[in-house]
């Protein structure tokens, strides 16, 4: 145990500045998105332009094409919880039918294996099904997430699992444990959402 925590501290002192900043950043987003505040989408857009260089100079290109599409879906989320709240203090949070969980699901599994099976080769990915997975989970989970359904969260802590374990093995070691503290906001989100949701049913 002492050895593991002797490694994760190691990892931690000798991350990147960029590393450390995508840390600070990319922790206020969530816990600002949690909160339900409009300040989660400046703080998000400046977090995801940070990571997207992080990943870039990295050679993880799904995520580094990833933050891309975050960064427009941050921008129309913004938007959209503005404008669609009408007179209402917020936009409330909402669930996806069974259906719509399902196609959900479906169109995240399906766009993971066509990734793998295409963009993954052709931009040389160092772990080509372990990055078609997040990033086709990760949109489906941003999208859900600015359209603030609930079922965001679950997908982001499936997403976040598979990520502390990828990034901590590429030595991106604020990276990893920025994802390990996602996990645990993911938890908290769910919760926090679902609290609300009841609270205006």
């Amino acid at each position: 145990m002492h050895e593991i925590l002797r490694n994760i501290w190691s990892g931690l002192t000798t991350a990147s500045l960029l590393d450390q900043v995508n840390l600070a950043l990319g922790i206020a987003g969530v816990w600002l998105m949690i909160r339900r505040s409009l300040w989660a989408f400046p703080v998000g857009l400046a977090a995801v332009t940070v990571q997207g260089i992080l990943f870039y100079q990295t050679h993880f290109p799904a995520d580094a094409t990833l933050q891309i599409f975050y960064f427009v879906t941050l921008a129309w989320g913004w938007w959209h919880w503005v404008k669609d709240r009408g007179a209402a203090p917020e936009l409330p949070v909402t669930a996806l039918s069974s259906r719509g969980r399902i196609i959900a699901l479906l169109v995240a599994s399906v766009t993971t294996v066509a990734w793998a099976l295409t963009i993954g080769p052709w931009m040389n990915a160092a772990m080509p099904w372990r990055d078609a997975f997040i990033a086709a989970f990760s949109v489906a989970a941003q999208i859900l997430q600015v359209r603030k359904n609930i079922e965001n969260w679950p997908l982001w802590v499936v997403v976040n699992l598979v990520a502390v374990a990828s990034y901590w093995s590429a030595e991106l070691a604020f990276t990893a444990f920025l994802y390990l503290v996602y996990l645990g906001l993911a938890v908290a989100g769910w919760r926090e959402w679902r609290r609300a949701m009841e609270g205006a049913a």
